[in-house]
């Protein structure tokens, strides 16, 4: 794994793993033993979780193997609860990179193609500390449906009083809805969470 990343996602993945009390050497962006034991701590825990709470299709298992460990719990429950009623809901993101981050923020804007689809830029999002998660519907032909009322619906049925007390749904957003989107709530401002996310010391917000 270490030969296919740069060094800057080395590091996101060391400040990610030591925010869930895996990784216990320096935050310095290179792959060595305490981060490769990291990884396997990591990628059991993930493997465990699956084996609890259930698997879903290859699209939303590959993004939600991105997440911190309570998100993959969360959002395997949640998807769980959805499809059950019948919804046909994949989890189609989960973490970003600063980079990926940016690229998203860009689109629409500045001349580039595509419509405003995020306010956040690199760092002010919740996808960029593992902790968010976004949805797509699809219609029975495979089709995605990039909005409309299945969204409000798998958001009552994903969050149904008292069983995700936890998460947040972009949808009561009001500066810009955002009914795909789904993240634990931390209580802390995203100034301050990135502060300690990128110091190492975010443990808290991922318990």
């Amino acid at each position: 794994m270490s030969l296919s990343l740069a060094s800057d996602d080395v590091l996101f993945l060391q400040r990610l793993w030591r925010a869930e009390g895996l990784y216990k050497g320096k935050l310095d962006g290179e792959w060595g033993p305490q981060t490769e034991a990291a990884q396997g701590a990591f990628e059991s825990e993930s493997r465990r979780i699956e084996t609890l709470e259930g698997s879903f299709d290859t699209r939303s298992e590959a993004n939600i193997h991105t997440l911190c460990l309570r998100a993959q719990r969360e959002a395997r429950r949640f998807l769980a609860r959805v499809l059950g009623a019948g919804l046909r809901v994949r989890i189609i993101s989960g973490t970003r990179s600063y980079a990926e981050q940016d690229r998203l923020y860009r689109q629409g804007r500045f001349g580039n193609p595509g419509r405003v689809v995020t306010n956040a830029e690199a760092g002010e999002s919740n996808h960029n500390f593992g902790l968010a998660w976004d949805i797509g519907v699809f219609t029975a032909t495979g089709g995605y449906l990039p909005d409309g009322p299945e969204y409000d619906r798998a958001a009552v049925l994903g969050l149904a009083p008292g069983l995700a007390p936890g998460v947040e749904w972009g949808g009561n957003w009001q500066r810009l809805v955002d009914k795909p989107h789904y993240q634990l709530a931390t209580g802390i401002g995203l100034a301050d969470l990135r502060t300690r996310f990128e110091a190492g010391s975010a443990g808290t917000v991922y318990a």
